[in-house]
């Protein structure tokens, strides 16, 4: 199956990711581990839920047909 990241990058270095397969923030750096704990307690959370419903779900079956078409 098809899985959404949204990572949120500072200098080069990823402190945060929204992971769907997961269905929430996962810090990787001191920083992103309290920005994690707060937004997955937050409006983030549902925002990130919410995307996933509206954009990925609906075009995964989009994507998925284009490619079966081109095999």
């Amino acid at each position: 199956g098809a899985e959404y990241i949204d990572s949120y990058v500072f200098n080069q270095v990823e402190h945060v990711r929204f992971n769907s397969t997961v269905g929430k923030f996962v810090g990787y750096t001191e920083y992103g581990v309290k920005n994690a704990e707060t937004w997955n307690r937050g409006s983030e959370l549902a925002r990130e839920l919410g995307e996933l419903e509206r954009v990925c779900k609906p075009n995964a079956d989009i994507d998925y047909s284009v490619v079966l078409d081109k095999t």
